[in-house]
């Protein structure tokens, strides 16, 4: 074999050699890529912040009627309520976002007036010695924001009841004290009111 030939023999093995060397590395690289994106951990999902004044319900049945309240309940957290967070003298939606609204499945009688069927939103009128209570032919409102006392169905005025603990979060209850008759109140911070609601 002649000088010639065994350098070009020399070269092209080299040449083969050197090639199956780089597939291998970029196997290997490839192989490292693909691993670590295997154990990479997943983005975790930012978490959800709770709303600060969750929506909620309170309901039972009375005799055949179902009762049913819709409200926003809004914490005190370290606020001053009556008459500072809530101003006295004013129109309250007595809830947080969109007026509470309450729903009777059955005509009903309230402080001697009759109710139809129907839902109305709760309205109050918070003072530093009594209250004044409204069901209210408008329920789908923002706040207090269309209230209109031209379509107030029923007022009447009670004196608030002092709790002995902290009610931390605004709630409402349905308390059914016969087949007939129910007890509606709402509590929040160290003051509840409470209405009678009579199947008609």
């Amino acid at each position: 074999m002649s000088m010639k030939s065994t350098f070009y023999l020399l070269l092209l093995t080299g040449i083969f050699f050197w090639g199956c060397s780089g597939t291998e590395s970029e196997k290997t690289t490839d192989n490292q890529t693909t691993n670590q994106q295997q154990t990479a951990p997943a983005a975790e999902k930012p978490a959800r912040k709770k709303p600060l004044s969750p929506k909620r319900e309170a309901m039972a049945m009375v005799g055949e009627n179902h009762i049913h309240i819709d409200y926003s309940s809004p914490s005190v957290r370290g606020r001053v309520i009556w008459g500072g967070l809530v101003p006295y003298n004013q129109v309250w939606s007595t809830g947080a976002h969109k007026a509470t609204a309450i729903s009777f499945a059955q005509d009903v009688i309230i402080n001697d007036t009759p109710v139809p069927a129907g839902k109305y939103g709760f309205f109050t009128i918070p003072g530093e010695g009594k209250w004044t209570l409204i069901l209210n032919k408008n329920w789908d409102q923002h706040l207090a924001d269309e209230y209109d006392e031209a379509e107030d169905v029923v007022r009447l005025t009670v004196t608030p009841e002092k709790l002995p603990e902290m009610q931390e979060s605004l709630t409402y209850q349905v308390e059914p004290l016969n087949d007939s008759t129910a007890r509606i109140s709402v509590s929040w911070e160290h003051l509840k009111v409470s209405f009678e609601v009579h199947n008609k």
